[in-house]
């Protein structure tokens, strides 16, 4: 049999936790907008959308309810910001017409267009994805560059949030043409965690933020579509979509009927024109219990059988200048617990989410080795405060929290101060 796989995308551990994250706060100077991004016939909520500030590198993304929170310093008042959403056409507002408070941006389905097709274009699907992949130093940024980042993390058991972890990450992103790791270091953290709800066991994702940053598959292809494990896979073509009004290839991909061990399944969206992969949406085969398990579980309690029962990824790119970045990244992970000695087994759910929400190039000679950068192993920190401090996170553009975590939030508080 072949040897699993096991990057640092898929090693998490079950362990015990105790974290505590420390505060800083900073002045504020920039405007700050709020809203909801909707679909204009149905009002329903598009998350996941991307908001851009024009002429600069400064972004955010809506949460699940379509809600977002944007903090523009005031040099650039007077510009727009850009709107867009896959499938529909983008839409761009001046931010002087932006509302501050409880904005309502609605966004129109991109029609159909029968785009004039590159006879050239490849014919196979596994052709395509092979091109995609090869034609990183022409689609991608090939300087080195620091992002600013959003890293939100949660723990649930079975439906009850029981820790909540965020942070303000510099990420040290290398040329996608080299080999060169991708390194982080932490600006500011905090975190709260209910010990009654997490019982004596807890889950923690043992990469951490470095778990979201592997889900590049461009900069980390050898996770997913590795020389050995690309002929395993089988590619077909799915309904083609539109991004930003051009034309996306989207393509199904899924392990072959005769391979048994975990691999991916999922969609690929590559842009038509230049083969440039904009998004991905996958998960893990974890049919298999004992090689997944594998994959996952380091460490565990000798009384208990640990498998996951869910593992999704996403990552969404961005464009700037013909240029594309890593922008968002999500990873759900669904475990079940089986202790020996109980009737019932226990679920817990982990959900991390990483968005890029500005970035420059490098001006030093040492981007890969920032001080004080987190470990390829670290959680988020090993110090910790709450979430008490209405000002946390100053001038840093943030992920608006959903109403369960809002309300998990003070639950939690309620419950460390009882204790």
């Amino acid at each position: 049999m072949k040897n699993l796989n096991i990057s640092p995308l898929n090693q998490r551990i079950i362990t015990i936790v105790f974290l505590l994250l420390s505060c800083f706060c900073f002045s504020q100077n920039s405007l700050e907008y709020n809203g909801k991004v909707i679909d204009t016939d149905s009002n329903k909520a598009l998350g996941l959308a991307d908001l851009i500030v024009i002429g600069t590198n400064i972004s955010t993304i809506t949460n699940s309810e379509g809600e977002f929170l944007l903090k523009v310093p005031m040099e650039h008042k007077d510009k727009a910001v850009l709107v867009s959403y896959l499938g529909y056409e983008k839409l761009q507002i001046p931010l002087s017409e932006l509302k501050k408070k409880n904005s309502k941006i609605k966004l129109i389905v991109a029609a159909t267009v029968l785009a004039q097709i590159d006879v050239n274009a490849p014919k196979e699907a596994e052709t395509l994805v092979k091109k995609a992949l090869n034609l990183k130093a022409e689609n991608y940024l090939n300087t080195e560059t620091v992002m600013t980042s959003f890293y939100r993390e949660t723990i649930k058991k079975r439906n009850k949030n029981a820790s909540l972890s965020e942070a303000v990450l510099e990420i040290h992103k290398q040329p996608y043409t080299t080999n060169k790791k991708d390194a982080i270091k932490l600006i500011k953290a905090r975190k709260n965690t209910d010990y009654t709800r997490l019982d004596t066991l807890a889950l923690k994702l043992q990469g951490g933020p470095f778990s979201a940053l592997h889900t590049d598959i461009i900069k980390y292809p050898e996770y997913i579509f590795n020389n050995e494990d690309f002929k395993d896979y089988n590619f077909s073509f799915n309904k083609s979509t539109q991004i930003n009004n051009k034309l996306v290839f989207v393509v199904n991909f899924e392990q072959k009927e005769n391979i048994t061990r975990p691999m991916y399944y999922g969609k690929l969206y590559i842009d038509a024109e230049n083969y440039a992969l904009t998004s991905a949406v996958y998960n893990l085969n974890v049919s298999n219990r004992e090689q997944a398990s594998a994959l996952f579980v380091k460490k565990k309690p000798n009384k208990a059988t640990v498998y996951p029962s869910e593992a999704s990824f996403r990552v969404n790119y961005r464009v700037k200048d013909g240029k594309w970045y890593f922008g968002y990244s999500n990873i759900f992970l669904t475990f079940k617990v089986k202790w020996d000695n109980r009737l019932f087994n226990s679920r817990y759910t982990l959900h991390s989410e990483m968005a890029i929400t500005d970035w420059n190039n490098n001006t030093t000679a040492f981007v890969n080795r920032p001080k004080n950068r987190l470990k390829h192993y670290t959680i988020l920190a090993d110090e910790a405060s709450g979430f008490s401090d209405p000002e946390f996170w100053g001038e840093y553009n943030i992920i608006e929290p959903e109403k369960s975590i809002e309300s998990a939030i003070k639950k939690i508080n309620k419950q460390l101060k009882k204790s």
